[in-house]
């Protein structure tokens, strides 16, 4: 007969209580049932122990049992615990890598809202620029990405979270700041464009000419807004990431939509399709899909 699990906590619990009652109402079950189950325990071993039938003092085997027994219960309880956990998504680790501009907006409002739902998950969140979010995915070092994809990718499964519009960012001293009407790419051909990866992105022909006559360029969005601040020249930028840079702390600026219904970038939500995500990053997907629904929702009422 081999021992099993329940034989250890039945006897656990009748040396822990000095008497069978007790013990048998801890397990839910009935003091014959954990006698029964002690006498093959003690059958199985060959000794007795206990030192007498009212099982308040434990033999030398019975000792030793004991403290083998209370350590292997602990970690049992704890393996269980921890692939419960796993299962229902309260245990775990999640990586997840999205653009900026999503870290600075979208996610924080996601986790504001349902961040107790991993408060035993290692959430790792880092934010890069789209071409590494797709890399860190192909190489299995992230499970969650969020980022612009101009074309499907190998490997990867995409879901459309959202599209985000670009617009024009000056300093309210600009003559472009005197009105708040969209603007056409022809309102920028006499100014000087400050180009950004971002931007550059952008693939209608008069936007591509824009950026081929462009002589400045940055890549750090804090430094891109206050060159701007400065009234250096103009940028352009994606609604989402003018909001992640805080725009009120840059007062002086100024935002301008695009009449280019082309001129906007399509934010996806990105995972491996040979690997399943694990349950907290399935609730952290849920999540995103249903913070970003009701944003949007809310924006357009």
């Amino acid at each position: 007969m081999a021992l099993k699990i329940e034989m250890l906590r039945g006897f656990a619990a009748v040396a822990r209580h000095g008497n069978l009652s007790d013990a048998a109402a801890t397990l839910g079950r009935t003091p014959s049932a954990v006698s029964m189950m002690l006498k093959q325990l003690e059958t199985h071993l060959g000794e007795p122990l206990f030192e007498t039938d009212r099982k308040s003092k434990l033999t030398a085997l019975g000792s030793f049992v004991l403290e083998q027994a209370e350590r292997e219960l602990r970690q049992f309880d704890n393996t269980v615990q921890a692939i419960e956990g796993f299962a229902k998504a309260t245990h775990g680790h999640v990586r997840i890598a999205t653009v900026p501009s999503v870290a600075g907006t979208l996610l924080p409002q996601v986790l504001s809202h349902h961040i107790n739902d991993f408060d035993k998950v290692d959430l790792q969140v880092r934010d890069m620029d789209s071409a590494s979010i797709l890399h860190e995915l192909a190489r299995n070092r992230i499970d969650i990405g969020i980022a612009t994809l101009t074309e499907a990718a190998p490997g990867i499964h995409s879901q459309l979270l959202l599209s985000d519009a670009f617009g024009v960012v000056c300093s309210k001293q600009h003559p472009l700041a005197k009105d708040c009407a969209p603007l056409t790419w022809a309102d920028l051909q006499d100014y000087r464009l400050i180009a950004n990866a971002l931007s550059a992105s952008i693939q209608t022909e008069a936007a591509q000419a824009l950026h081929r006559k462009a002589l400045l360029s940055a890549h750090n969005l804090t430094s891109i807004m206050a060159m701007v601040h400065a009234n250096i020249g103009v940028t352009i930028l994606p609604e989402m990431a003018v909001k992640a840079a805080h725009f009120s702390d840059f007062s002086g600026l100024c935002f301008r939509p695009l009449r280019d219904s082309h001129a906007t970038r399509e934010i996806h939500l990105l995972r491996r399709t040979d690997s399943a995500l694990s349950p907290a990053a399935k609730l952290l997907e849920r999540h995103i899909l249903n913070t970003t629904t009701e944003i949007i929702e809310r924006d357009l009422s």
